[in-house]
C-alpha cells in the first residue's frame, strides 16, 4: 500500500502546482518550526510517520537542522548538523526512516563530497551523527539526493555521480540488519559516458505495479542542451525494460535508451518539466516541452501504443520559451502529468508566464484538449498570500513524503526567487517562519 501511496504522492507535488477543480481546503494546525533563510530558494523537507513529525532545513544562519516533535505537539525539537548552505538553489536537505526507525538525512550537495547522517537511536534527532561514506564508491561528486522504497521495503538512495552535461545515475541499498550500504546495481542505471547526464524523473510506483522512469540527457551546464527524452520501467529495480518489455542492458545510454522524442539539443525541453501520467487502462504517457516547428513552445503528451511512442501535440501556444545557461532559473512554464479522474477522464494540469494556468480535460484517443477549466487552488488564499515586505518574496511550500493519519501537512515558508546560485549582495530578507501546516478538506 506504501508504494502506491507514493504514486499519489508523486502525482500531487511533481509539477510544483497545486491546481485542482474541488473545494477549498481549511486550516486545521499550524505550528512554528523555526526561522528559516531567506535569501534564496532551496527544497526542504517535511515527513510525518506515526505519531512523530520530522522537519529538514536549513535555519535562519544557513546551518542544515533537523528538528521533530510528538504529532500535534508544539514543542519542537532541535538537532543542528555541521552543514551550511552558501548560495546555490540545487543544496536541498531530503531524509528517511527504515525499516527500523533510524533516520537518514541528507543533502547541501552539488558536485560535492555526500552528507549523510543517521540516527544512532530509532527517530532519536539527538543522536543523528554524520557517516562518511555510503560504499565508499563514487562519492565525490554527489548531486541531487533521494530516498524511496524498494519493492521489498528495503530503503533505496540515488543520486547523480558528476557534473551537468558529464554524470552517471547511481543507486544504492541499505540493509537494515548489517546497517550497511550496498551497490543496488553493479553499474549505474543512467550512464552519460562522459559525454552528458541523465535528469531522472522517478522511479516512481504507477498504477500498473511497475517502477516507471523517463529522463532528457544534457550535454553541458547550459540547460539549452537538454535532449533525447527516454523512459525505462522495472518491476524489481533491478531488471529494466523498454514500454514495449524488451529487456534493457544495463547501463543505459543514449544508444541503448527507448527514447520517447528525438528532441534535439536547443529544442526547447529542458530537465524539471518532464511528468510521467497513465491513461485510463495503464498506458504511461511522457510529458514534456519543446519547440513546434514555428518555433513556439508547446506542451507535448507521448503515449506508448502498439510497438511506439506516439507523440502528440497538446497545446496550441502562439509563444516561445527562450532559455539558456547554466545555475537554478526560475521556470515561466509549468506542466503536471496526466491522470485519469473518474467520469472527467483524462486531466492535465498546466501554468504559463503568458497564458495563465488551468486543468485541460483531453481526450483519451487523441490527448487533444477538449475542454479548459479553470483552475482553483485548494489551499487557503490567507496562506498563498506573501506576508514578507521585502520586495521580491514569494512562498515556498514542501509537501509531506510521510503519511498523515488525517488530511495533510505541508511546510510553508518565504524567500526571494532563483538567482542562477549566484550571491546576491546585501539587504537580504529578515529570516521567515518556516511552518507546519495540517489541512483537512
Amino acid at each position: 500500500m506504501r508504494r502506491f501511496r507514493l504514486y499519489a504522492v508523486w502525482l500531487a507535488c511533481s509539477a510544483a502546482l497545486t491546481l485542482c477543480v474541488s473545494n477549498a481546503e481549511t486550516v486545521a494546525e499550524v505550528s512554528d518550526v523555526a526561522l528559516v533563510w531567506s535569501g534564496h530558494p532551496v527544497g526542504f523537507s517535511l515527513l510525518t510517520a506515526g505519531d512523530t513529525q520530522y522537519v529538514a532545513y536549513y535555519d535562519s544562519e544557513r546551518r542544515m537542522t533537523v528538528a521533530s516533535r510528538t504529532l500535534g505537539g508544539s514543542d519542537w525539537r532541535y538537532k543542528v548538523l555541521p552543514e551550511t548552505v552558501a548560495w546555490d538553489s540545487h543544496n536541498s536537505v531530503t531524509m528517511a526512516l527504515d525499516g527500523a526507525g533510524q533516520l537518514h538525512v541528507s543533502g547541501n550537495m552539488h558536485v560535492k563530497p555526500l552528507v549523510y547522517f543517521r540516527t544512532l537511536e530509532a527517530g532519536n534527532i539527538e543522536t543523528l551523527e554524520r557517516i562518511p561514506a555510503m560504499t565508499g564508491k563514487e562519492e565525490e561528486r554527489v548531486t541531487y539526493p533521494r530516498f524511496f522504497e524498494a519493492p521489498d521495503g528495503s530503503l533505496v538512495f540515488t543520486y547523480r555521480d558528476g557534473s551537468s552535461g558529464s554524470g552517471n545515475q547511481i543507486y544504492n541499498v541499505y540493509d537494515v540488519g548489517t546497517q550497511q550500504w550496498r551497490r543496488l546495481l553493479d553499474q549505474p542505471l543512467l550512464d552519460g559516458e562522459g559525454l552528458m547526464n541523465a535528469y531522472p524523473v522517478g522511479p516512481m510506483v504507477g498504477p500498473d505495479g511497475y517502477y516507471h522512469l523517463c529522463w532528457v540527457w544534457r550535454d553541458t551546464p547550459d540547460c539549452a542542451t537538454n535532449h533525447d527524452p527516454g523512459y525505462a520501467r522495472s518491476k524489481d529495480l533491478v531488471n529494466w525494460e523498454t514500454a514495449g518489455g524488451e529487456p534493457l542492458t544495463l547501463p543505459i545510454t543514449l544508444e541503448t535508451a527507448d527514447t520517447v522524442d528525438p528532441v534535439p539539443a536547443g529544442g526547447g525541453i529542458i530537465n524539471g518539466n518532464t511528468r510521467i501520467g497513465f491513461d485510463s487502462t495503464n498506458r504511461p504517457i511522457v510529458s514534456y516541452h519543446k519547440f513546434d516547428e514555428d518555433g513556439n513552445t508547446q506542451i507535448y503528451n507521448a503515449r506508448f501504443e502498439g510497438n511506439r511512442w506516439i507523440v502528440y501535440q497538446t497545446s496550441d501556444w502562439d509563444f516561445r520559451w527562450e532559455f539558456s545557461g547554466g545555475g537554478s532559473i526560475g521556470f515561466e512554464i509549468g506542466v503536471s502529468p496526466v491522470v485519469h479522474n473518474g467520469e472527467t477522464g483524462l486531466t492535465q494540469a498546466f501554468r504559463s508566464k503568458q497564458k495563465g494556468s488551468g486543468v485541460w480535460v483531453l481526450n483519451e484517443e487523441t490527448l487533444q484538449i477538449k475542454e479548459t477549466l479553470k483552475s482553483e487552488n485548494k489551499t487557503p488564499s490567507e496562506l498563498r498570500a506573501v506576508r514578507s515586505s521585502f520586495s521580491g518574496m514569494s512562498v515556498k511550500w514542501a509537501s509531506d513524503i510521510g503519511s498523515a493519519p488525517e488530511g495533510r501537512y505541508v511546510l510553508r515558508w518565504e524567500t526571494l526567487g532563483q538567482n542562477r546560485d549566484k550571491p546576491r549582495d546585501p539587504p537580504w530578507p529578515e529570516p521567515s517562519q518556516l511552518q507546519v501546516i495540517r489541512l483537512v478538506d
